[in-house]
C-alpha cells in the first residue's frame, strides 16, 4: 500500500535536502500525477487561479513541525495521523474534485527555522492554507506572518492561550488549552488526591511560560500558590537544578510543562534520589513517548491530562474503528505506526479540515473557508465527541481527559479515589 503523497522537506539554514529516499518521492509524485490525470474533470468547478494554493485538481496546504530532533515524535505522529485520513479523502476523489497535498517542512522545533519555513510556504510555495503546526514557540513566532497574509492555519499541536486571546480570525484551534487541561488537573491534585504542596517544572519559553500561569492562575483559585519552580532550557537535558530545587521543597506533586525527553529524566533522577511526589504533565509531552522512557520507573505516579480519548477507549469506536476511523486508516496508509493520542489528534484535525473544505463549496477562498468553519456547530466525530465553532470561537474542543501511567501505557483515569488510596500516607 503506497505511502500518503507528501511534499517534505528537511531544512538546515537555508538549504533544503529530501527526508524520504528519492526513489520513493519520486514514485509518490508520479502516482500523484498519474490519480490527477485519471481524475475526471468538472467543469463546474469555479476556477480561481487569484486564489493561492488553489487549482482545478488541487489544494495545496503547507505545514512546518519537527520531523528530526528531540520532538520529532510529536511532529510525525501529528503528520501521519492527518495524512492517513487526507490519503483516504484523496482516494475518494479529494474534496469538490481537488485532491488535498500537503508541504512539510521539518523545522525541528526551533521557532527561527519554523519562520523561515512558513515564510517559503507562504511566498515562494503559494500554498491556500498551513495545517497541523507543532509547539508553542514556533507557532507564536509566526503569527506576524499570518496576520500579513491572511492565510488559514488550522490544527495547531499546541494549547498556548497566545493563539486564543486576543481571538483571531484566522487561527483555527482544535484542541482545549493549556489552561484548561491545568485548572482541571490542580482541582484533581488538590480536592481528589489531597495534596496542596505543588510545584511548577517547566521549558524556558512561551511555552513552558504558558503552563505555568495556568497552574498558578489554577492555584490562585483554591487559595494556593506553587511551593516551588523549575526549568529547564528546551533542547537540553538539563534539569537537575530545577529538581533540585523542587526536591528541597517537599512538593507532593510536580506540574510538568516540557517535552518528554527533559521530563523523563527529571522523573527518573526523582526515583533515584528517592522522591516520589505525583507527577502530573500535560497533553504536549507525547504520552507514548514518555511511557517508553518510563518503562524502568514503574513504581512512580505519573497522571497526564489528554484532549483526546484514548485510542483503546470504546465510547470513540466510530471515531476509531469505523470505515473511516483513526485505527482503520491507520492500518492501511501508516502500518508501522502505532497508534497514538498524538496521531489520533492529528487526524482530527484533518477531519476539521476536510469538513471546512467540503462546506467552502467548490469555489473555494481562504475567506470562505474560515466562514465555513465558523459555521460549524456540534460537527459529530463519534459517540461523545463533536467539534463546535462559531464566529466568536475558534476552538473545536473543550473536554480535557486524564490517564495513568499503568503497565507501560497510559490508561483512563475512572475513579480518583482508587489513586489517592495508593498514595503514601506522608509524602
Amino acid at each position: 500500500m503506497p505511502r500518503p503523497v507528501i511534499a517534505s522537506r528537511l531544512h538546515r539554514g537555508r538549504r533544503a535536502v529530501t527526508r524520504a529516499p528519492w526513489g520513493l518521492v519520486c514514485m509518490g509524485i508520479l502516482v500523484m500525477g498519474l490519480l490527477a490525470g485519471c481524475a475526471p474533470q468538472d467543469e463546474s468547478i469555479p476556477q480561481s487561479p487569484e486564489v493561492p494554493g488553489v487549482s482545478p485538481g488541487e489544494i495545496l496546504l503547507g505545514s512546518s513541525l519537527a520531523l528530526q530532533g528531540h520532538a520529532s515524535f510529536l511532529g510525525t505522529q501529528t503528520l501521519s495521523g492527518a495524512m492517513c485520513y487526507l490519503q483516504h479523502v484523496n482516494a475518494q476523489g479529494g474534496v469538490h474534485g481537488r485532491r488535498i497535498r500537503v508541504i512539510a517542512n521539518d523545522d525541528s522545533y526551533d521557532p527561527p527555522v519554523c519562520l523561515a519555513n512558513t515564510q517559503r510556504l507562504i511566498i515562494d510555495d503559494q500554498v491556500f492554507a498551513l495545517f497541523c503546526y507543532v509547539g508553542t514557540p514556533t507557532t507564536v513566532r509566526i503569527l506576524p506572518l499570518i496576520d500579513e497574509a491572511r492565510i488559514p492555519l488550522l490544527g495547531m499541536f499546541t494549547g498556548a492561550n497566545a493563539l486564543r486571546e486576543p481571538f483571531h480570525r484566522y487561527l483555527i484551534n482544535v484542541r482545549a488549552s493549556y489552561y484548561q487541561e491545568t485548572r482541571a488537573a490542580v482541582h484533581h491534585l488538590v480536592n481528589d488526591l489531597g495534596l496542596r504542596k505543588i510545584a511548577v517544572f517547566y521549558q524556558y519559553d512561551a511555552y513552558g511560560f504558558d503552563g505555568l500561569t495556568g497552574t498558578e492562575l489554577a492555584l490562585r483559585e483554591l487559595e494556593l500558590s506553587p511551593v516551588a519552580a523549575g526549568s529547564y532550557n528546551r533542547g537540553t537535558l538539563d534539569v537537575q537544578e530545577g529538581l533540585a530545587r523542587i526536591r528541597a521543597s517537599g512538593a507532593e506533586a510536580v506540574v510538568m510543562i516540557g517535552t518528554y525527553d527533559p521530563c523523563a529524566r527529571f522523573i527518573r533522577l526523582a526515583r533515584v534520589a528517592g522522591y516520589r511526589p505525583v507527577f502530573y504533565l500535560v497533553s504536549f509531552v507525547g504520552a507514548d513517548e514518555l511511557a517508553r522512557r518510563l518503562e524502568c520507573c514503574p513504581d512512580m505516579s505519573v497522571i497526564m491530562s489528554q484532549v483526546v480519548p484514548p485510542p483503546e477507549e470504546h465510547e470513540a469506536s466510530e471515531l476509531l474503528e469505523g470505515p473511516i476511523g483513526y485505527l482503520t486508516l491507520l492500518e492501511r496508509y501508516y502500518p508501522e505506526d502505532l497508534p497514538s493520542f498524538v496521531g489520533l489528534e492529528g487526524y482530527i484535525n484533518a477531519r476539521v479540515l476536510v469538513e471546512g473544505l467540503q462546506r467552502a463549496g467548490p469555489g473555494l477562498t481562504r475567506e470562505g473557508f474560515v466562514d465555513a468553519i465558523e459555521s460549524m456547530g456540534n460537527f459529530a466525530l463519534g459517540q461523545d465527541l463533536t467539534i463546535t465553532f462559531s464566529p466568536t470561537d475558534h476552538q473545536g474542543m473543550d473536554r480535557v481527559y486524564f490517564t495513568r501511567l499503568v503497565d507501560g501505557r497510559f490508561a483512563m483515569i475512572r475513579d480518583w479515589s482508587v489513586i489517592r488510596r495508593q498514595l503514601p500516607a506522608a509524602r
